[in-house]
């Protein structure tokens, strides 16, 4: 089977990006052939697939077939602009780039199916060109919906002519029910995965040689990780406030916070303010990066006020680490007191308390083999691309 995979963002620095790289390479394992065509500054030619990329201006590049930056619903770390401040005769550039660029990718690859994701501009072109298509919904789509008004007509074309949405949590089955005015069948739910190349039990990340590795004195004491873009849903600041009291209580705690975004100089702000000792910003980092550093840790937090299913959550239990996480979103579809805890959203000293408790108990050594025992049952990409496969069967057989 040959597939297409358009994405409005980089295959690196956003979940939805990271969730097609690893679709597409979990695809190629399976013996099918796909291509991909996302934004960038770059042509991006170290993928496994063919890889079409439409060239968006930095600043600094002068060849740019757009001329901006590539538009985020949020944030990206290589992108501040928002759809939401695009000019009109900007939105049309930008659904015109994609059209040229599907058009050539149909002609030279010939898909029989197409894979969008985000129900948003990219369906909305999958659904011109006759293929047979589905839509991977990642919740950022939904919340663009609701802030972006002059793009619902779009998104609802290409949802209402999708053979279906794909919901990655429960919480976006139910949102994507509501916005997109369309039945339960049509929104089957497939849960994000992880990757098993990279995310895994690996021996040699201790968290001396971690520490190490990022350059930061190496203790024995406490370690705690933060994976995602410096958005305000993600709820940084909230770790930071909760780091302001599990550091009083246990001394010496350190808090490596991994990513990138428009909120780096506040959150830098706001560790100054709160005069955070052993807090420390890493900036973004690669996939094998990450695992090494969730290896490392002895809790990982996911603390944000609304996400769609959690994929660093997933990650991090892979690795053998308890997360706390917020009762947001997808978060309550696999977090449980088994691997780790549920919190209120932003409520910092609930997050402190279950920071605490899981490090005052050591739950890395009682709860670590069940969570990356839990994640590899249910949640690697061979299964969930086996049920995409089905759904892509069942778009041709429809077509």
């Amino acid at each position: 089977m040959k597939v297409l995979m358009p994405n409005h963002f980089p295959l690196q620095g956003s979940g939805s990006g990271i969730y097609t790289l690893n679709v597409a390479n979990e695809l190629v394992k399976a013996g099918h052939e796909v291509m991909v065509i996302v934004p960038d500054h770059q042509p991006v030619t170290d993928s496994q697939f063919p890889t079409k990329t439409i060239l968006f201006s930095d600043e600094k590049n002068n060849s740019a077939e757009v001329p901006f930056n590539f538009p985020c619903f949020t944030t990206h770390p290589r992108s501040a602009k928002t759809f939401y401040e695009l000019t009109d005769e900007e939105i049309q550039q930008y659904i015109d780039a994609w059209r040229r660029h599907i058009d050539e990718a149909i002609k030279s690859f010939q898909p029989d199916v197409i894979h969008a994701h985000h129900v948003w501009i990219t369906p909305y072109v999958a659904q011109e060109t006759g293929l047979p298509y589905v839509i991977s919904c990642h919740g950022t789509d939904l919340m663009g919906f609701e802030k972006g008004p002059n793009y619902r007509s779009i998104a609802l074309k290409g949802a209402q002519s999708a053979h279906a949405i794909i919901a990655i949590s429960n919480q976006v089955q139910n949102d994507a029910i509501n916005a997109y005015q369309l039945p339960k069948e049509k929104i089957p739910l497939i849960g994000n995965g992880f990757g098993t190349d990279y995310f895994k039990l690996i021996e040699d990340a201790t968290k001396a040689r971690v520490l190490e590795e990022q350059g930061l004195p190496i203790t024995d004491k406490p370690l705690v990780s933060f994976v995602g873009k410096f958005t305000d849903f993600k709820g940084i600041d909230v770790l930071l406030k909760a780091a302001a009291i599990y550091e009083k209580k246990l001394p010496g705690t350190r808090t490596v916070i991994v990513g990138h975004g428009g909120l780096w100089d506040e959150m830098q702000a706001l560790k100054k303010e709160l005069n955070l000792q052993n807090v420390h910003f890493l900036g973004h980092k690669s996939q094998d990066v990450l695992a090494r550093i969730y290896n490392a840790a002895d809790v990982s937090i996911v603390p944000s006020r609304i996400e769609p299913f959690g994929l660093v959550a997933v990650e991090a239990l892979a690795c053998g680490t308890p997360v706390v996480a917020t009762n947001a979103g997808g978060l309550p579809d696999f977090i449980n007191d088994k691997v780790g805890a549920l919190v209120p959203v932003g409520d910092e000293k609930g997050l402190a308390d279950a920071i605490i408790s899981e490090l005052a108990n050591n739950t890395k050594q009682t709860k670590g083999v069940y969570a990356n025992q839990y994640a590899y049952e249910s949640y690697t990409w061979e299964k969930q691309v086996a049920k995409m496969v089905k759904l892509y069967e069942g778009a041709i057989a429809a077509q």
